[in-house]
């Protein structure tokens, strides 16, 4: 009898390890899907602003309109659109699942008030922003937003006296030199355009409004249904966007007339709205996928995962816009690929120690 229960003990101890290494592994795979989602959305979005409508604004006569307008209000009205389409994508899942009413519910809770100034951060300011800096500096503008995990890490210290350990300061150290290599590429015959520092400059504050999302978001994530979450944060920022940031901009640039105008022609651009559904789901898929997995791999992890994009957002451009658009400007030299690995491996060096993986796998193995 013994010997029965020694065996069952056994059999079942062997069993639970190989669940416990495949949920790990299946929150790896999902949370890396959320970094190649969001170079996909990156991508996407980027081609939607050369179609339709689009091309004639960004045409060679640049369809009358004013050069504040082509470099900020077009890029707020495209991010604008992205997160709407994002945001009817969201709520579709959440009627799909019967939680649109708890999520309703959930909207005036703390946790949910909570998610509302985080999506105000991260949407209209950082996505608004990381918009912008690809317009402005192309493809190197990706991995220079890809330090909100390092910005994330120096705002827990201020804000939550969180500790910064040694690790985490030589994650930090890793991700800024990666950054001023990626934009040294941006250095042509010695000098740099104007347009290419203010979209640098510009991504950095995309980085810094993500990262301090990251840091208030993670409270509430806590206590709020993921699909229910995200349902509050891009609904957050698709309406703050459409009817806030792009009004706002419109008037700076003579008037609301001009961004209700712009907005009309772009919505019903049909060429350009199959990429900004596409571009929307993306956006979707790439939030959903970074919170499920990162409550299967762990939050340090699974934010390592996400931060991957600093590599997959050059990449995508590059075969989308560059390879299959043939449009000219969306490849990068080899030592910022480099710099874009380089970049990858500060943010798993920040968000854990990277021997915990080959631990946590002979762990479960």
């Amino acid at each position: 009898m013994e010997e029965i229960l020694r065996v069952a003990n056994v059999t079942a101890e062997a069993a639970k390890k190989k669940l416990s290494s495949d949920f790990f592994k299946k929150g790896i795979s999902i949370a890396l899907f959320s970094g190649v989602a969001y170079g996909l959305y990156t991508a996407f979005l980027t081609m939607g602003m050369t179609k339709g409508v689009w091309g004639d604004w960004y045409g060679a006569n640049t369809a009358g309109l004013s050069q504040f307008v082509i470099i900020y209000l077009l890029a707020a009205l495209g991010n604008a659109i992205n997160d709407s389409c994002s945001a009817v994508w969201a709520v579709l899942n959440s009627v799909r699942q019967g939680k649109f009413k708890d999520m309703l519910r959930c909207i005036n809770s703390v946790p949910g008030r909570t998610m509302i100034g985080a999506a105000l951060i991260g949407g209209p300011i950082a996505g608004t922003s990381y918009v912008i800096a690809i317009q402005m500096a192309g493809p190197i503008a990706v991995p220079i937003s890809a330090l909100c995990p390092a910005v994330a890490a120096l705002l827990g210290k201020i804000l939550y006296k969180q500790e910064i350990n040694k690790r985490m300061a030589v994650g930090i150290v890793i991700c800024v030199a990666a950054s001023f290599l990626i934009g040294s590429t941006g250095f042509q015959g010695g000098s740099m355009s104007a347009n290419t520092i203010l979209g640098l400059a510009i991504a950095i504050i995309a980085a810094v409004g993500w990262g301090f999302e990251g840091c208030v978001a993670g409270y509430a994530s806590a206590m709020v249904d993921t699909e229910i979450g995200i349902c509050i944060r891009q609904l957050t920022s698709g309406i703050a966007n459409l009817f806030i940031v792009v009004p706002v901009i419109g008037i700076m640039a003579g008037g609301l007339n001009i961004s209700v105008d712009l907005a009309v022609q772009a919505f019903t651009s049909a060429p350009a709205m199959i990429w900004f559904a596409m571009s929307g789901l993306l956006t979707f898929a790439t939030f959903m996928s970074w919170y499920a997995g990162n409550s299967m791999c762990g939050a340090g992890l699974g934010t390592a995962c996400n931060g991957t994009y600093s590599f997959f957002g050059p990449l995508f451009c590059f075969l989308l816009l560059g390879m299959y658009g043939g449009i000219e400007g969306w490849s990068l030299p080899m030592i910022a690929w480099i710099g874009a690995i380089i970049m990858m491996f500060g943010i798993l060096t920040i968000a854990m120690n990277p021997l915990d993986i080959f631990k946590k796998k002979s762990e479960v193995e």
